[in-house]
């Protein structure tokens, strides 16, 4: 956008917040002259915006009173993080001590937008998910975003141009079934045609993407987002961890996040490990993989659960060490000197 045009929008954006506008304010907002100023006023007035002028001591411009402005002008990455923002904005209560006014001021901005960006803005919001607090997700490029979401919301395959954590790079064709947002990424998860398997993408890593003719029927099975956090449950990592935790599956799920560990109820209730004080209660089989084992003792205890490490030998010492530095901490303190 040339800078000429730019400041007339931005002198149109000036004279909508209402009342008389001098000359003098508008040229020293715009940064030129008052006779530029008059130039782009007369830009406008070619463009059917009524622009009002008023004389007198406190004269200057105004639109006039009860016109109909135009669409909203909003790049689409502009339109995308104002309706982003009002979403996030209601899943993390920060909205939400104003009753509906989130969902009226989405209605409200949709309303005014052009017709192409508002159809392709209910796209995203109709085929994004949120597995966790939204405010840390950043979100992908529109020209990233907007085609990925249109191929999700009408099954229509998406060509992709996708750069691995390997580094290596190349053009994918993906069956889109949905985008998530989880952990401050964002995620298309679908059918990957060039190694006719299920895959999960992340979108800072996708360069480019458009939407391709034809269409496709998205498989029954899990939802978006579980797929997604399945995924990342299950990816290769540095260390594979198991360990048996107390409970069932439904009791041990709701402590572990589902894109750390898999979870499974040991059939037959399964035998009481050496030392785990029996009982009846079943037992749940717990597969971890992580990068870095420090932080699981601490996670492992705030269960509250009876458990015990299977593998690696390395956690296993780990939590040997944290309960001695809990069992240390925990001592009465020595008198004071006198």
């Amino acid at each position: 956008m040339s800078r000429p045009v730019s400041r007339v929008l931005t002198l149109l954006e000036l004279l909508q917040a209402g009342g008389v506008r001098t000359v003098a304010e508008l040229a020293d907002r715009l940064g030129v002259g008052e006779r530029t100023v008059r130039r782009y006023v007369d830009h406008l007035v070619d463009l059917d915006v009524p622009v009002e002028s008023v004389r007198g001591r406190y004269g200057g411009y105004r639109l006039a009173p009860g016109h109909r402005m135009p669409p909203l002008m909003l790049t689409d990455d502009e339109a995308l993080a104002v309706l982003l923002g009002l979403v996030a904005g209601r899943r993390t209560g920060i909205t939400a001590a104003a009753g509906t006014a989130g969902e009226t001021a989405a209605a409200k901005v949709r309303r005014v937008l052009p017709e192409r960006l508002r159809r392709r803005l209910d796209a995203v919001l109709d085929s994004l998910t949120f597995t966790t607090d939204p405010a840390g997700a950043a979100a992908p490029p529109a020209a990233v975003l907007l085609p990925i979401a249109d191929a999700v919301r009408h099954h229509r395959p998406v060509s992709v141009r996708y750069t691995g954590g390997s580094g290596r790079g190349g053009e994918r064709t993906l069956y889109p079934y949905g985008l998530v947002a989880h952990g401050g990424r964002w995620y298309v998860t679908g059918r990957d045609l060039s190694v006719a398997a299920d895959r999960t993408f992340r979108l800072d890593r996708i360069a480019g993407a458009r939407v391709l003719p034809g269409t496709f029927e998205p498989p029954p099975g899990p939802a978006p987002a579980e797929r997604v956090l399945t995924a990342l449950a299950t990816a290769p990592y540095r260390h594979e961890v198991t360990v048996r935790v107390r409970g069932t599956a439904e009791q041990v799920r709701g402590l572990l996040p589902a894109s750390v560990a898999t979870v499974a109820e040991e059939t037959g209730g399964g035998e009481a490990p050496p030392g785990s004080g029996g009982g009846a209660e079943p037992w749940c089989r717990v597969e971890i993989r992580a990068e870095r084992l420090d932080w699981l003792p601490g996670l492992l205890a705030s269960l509250d659960r009876p458990f015990v490490v299977e593998r690696p030998d390395e956690l296993r010492a780990l939590v040997a060490n944290l309960a001695d530095r809990l069992r240390d901490a925990a001592r009465p303190a020595p008198p004071p000197h006198g």
